[in-house]
């Protein structure tokens, strides 16, 4: 079974969306982010199930689809890192994603990702 970690920035953006969602809805707000966290944990015991992003095509990176957010998630070895999350209505911008491989570098080698 994989190791799910979720990266600090991953988590902050996740409180942004679920901070702008409750100014309106609370419930909706608390309902999104357990939603987010149980479907991440299913990537433990199926790590491949996510797919690729279609712009970045080919990539290591994969996502999976939690309406109305886009987790991205790469997998190293027998971790999988939640790198990113956002709505699915915003570009994706590939530079965001290559901050958050620093994030994921606990000190591994840069080759490994």
């Amino acid at each position: 079974m994989a190791r799910l970690i979720w990266t600090e920035p991953a988590l902050l953006v996740l409180d942004e969306i679920a901070e702008y969602i409750a100014l309106d809805n609370v419930a909706a707000a608390k309902k999104l982010v357990q939603t987010i966290f149980k479907k991440t944990e299913r990537l433990e015991l199926h790590p491949l199930s996510g797919r690729n992003p279609p712009e970045l095509k080919p990539s290591n990176y994969r996502e999976i689809i939690v309406g109305p957010c886009r987790v991205f998630y790469r997998i190293v070895a027998d971790d999988i890192y939640i790198i990113y999350i956002m709505r699915s209505e915003h570009q994706l911008r590939t530079y965001l994603l290559d901050e958050r491989k620093t994030s994921m570098n606990h000190g591994k080698n840069q080759e490994e990702f």
